[in-house]
Protein backbone atom coordinates (compact mmCIF):
# COMPACT_ATOMS: atom_id res chain seq x y z
CA UNK A 1 0.00 0.00 0.00
CA UNK A 2 1.29 3.75 -0.98
CA UNK A 3 0.25 6.48 0.55
CA UNK A 4 0.35 9.49 -2.16
CA UNK A 5 2.41 12.68 -1.13
CA UNK A 6 0.74 14.44 1.45
CA UNK A 7 -1.06 18.30 0.84
CA UNK A 8 0.96 20.98 1.55
CA UNK A 9 -2.03 22.01 4.32
CA UNK A 10 -1.28 18.90 5.85
CA UNK A 11 2.28 19.09 6.04
CA UNK A 12 1.89 22.47 7.86
CA UNK A 13 -0.86 21.00 10.02
CA UNK A 14 1.74 18.09 11.58
CA UNK A 15 4.35 20.45 11.51
CA UNK A 16 2.42 22.91 13.47
CA UNK A 17 1.33 20.25 15.87
CA UNK A 18 4.98 18.65 15.92
CA UNK A 19 3.37 15.29 14.63
CA UNK A 20 5.52 14.62 11.95
CA UNK A 21 7.58 12.37 12.87
CA UNK A 22 4.87 10.35 14.28
CA UNK A 23 3.00 10.53 11.32
CA UNK A 24 6.13 9.78 9.30
CA UNK A 25 6.52 6.02 11.91
CA UNK A 26 2.91 5.53 11.68
CA UNK A 27 3.07 6.07 7.79
CA UNK A 28 5.43 3.71 7.04
CA UNK A 29 3.66 0.81 9.36
CA UNK A 30 0.71 1.61 7.10
CA UNK A 31 2.35 0.83 4.41
CA UNK A 32 3.67 -2.70 5.62
CA UNK A 33 0.32 -3.66 6.88
CA UNK A 34 -2.52 -0.92 6.78
CA UNK A 35 -4.33 -2.97 9.49
CA UNK A 36 -1.77 -3.27 12.14
CA UNK A 37 -3.13 -3.76 15.37
CA UNK A 38 -1.66 -0.17 16.80
CA UNK A 39 -3.17 1.67 13.75
CA UNK A 40 -7.06 1.21 14.86
CA UNK A 41 -7.83 1.52 11.21
CA UNK A 42 -11.26 1.38 11.20
CA UNK A 43 -14.16 2.43 8.34
CA UNK A 44 -15.99 5.68 9.33
CA UNK A 45 -19.71 7.00 9.44
CA UNK A 46 -21.37 7.28 6.85
CA UNK A 47 -19.71 3.57 6.11
CA UNK A 48 -21.37 4.16 2.39
CA UNK A 49 -18.58 7.16 1.71
CA UNK A 50 -15.67 5.05 2.49
CA UNK A 51 -13.69 7.44 4.69
CA UNK A 52 -11.23 5.14 6.84
CA UNK A 53 -8.31 6.57 9.20
CA UNK A 54 -5.70 5.45 11.28
CA UNK A 55 -4.02 6.27 14.24
CA UNK A 56 -1.28 9.29 14.50
CA UNK A 57 -1.02 9.35 18.27
CA UNK A 58 -3.66 8.83 21.16
CA UNK A 59 -5.43 12.13 20.34
CA UNK A 60 -4.85 12.85 16.25
CA UNK A 61 -6.08 10.23 13.37
CA UNK A 62 -5.47 10.49 9.66
CA UNK A 63 -8.32 10.41 7.48
CA UNK A 64 -7.82 8.67 4.04
CA UNK A 65 -9.68 6.67 0.96
CA UNK A 66 -8.65 4.13 -0.77
CA UNK A 67 -7.23 5.04 -4.26
CA UNK A 68 -6.93 2.47 -7.22
CA UNK A 69 -3.17 1.01 -7.73
CA UNK A 70 -2.98 0.05 -4.03
CA UNK A 71 -2.38 4.07 -2.99
CA UNK A 72 -4.40 5.72 -0.47
CA UNK A 73 -4.74 9.52 0.06
CA UNK A 74 -4.95 11.82 2.90
CA UNK A 75 -7.05 13.69 3.21
CA UNK A 76 -7.36 15.32 6.50
CA UNK A 77 -5.22 14.63 9.90
CA UNK A 78 -7.26 15.79 12.70
CA UNK A 79 -7.98 15.73 16.46
CA UNK A 80 -10.04 12.79 17.39
CA UNK A 81 -11.70 14.35 20.14
CA UNK A 82 -13.25 17.64 18.79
Amino acid sequence: MKIIPLHPDIRKYLKQRNLEKKFDKQKQIFEQNPFYPSLETELLEPKRMKFWSFRVDRKYRAIFIFREKDEIEIIDVNNHYQ
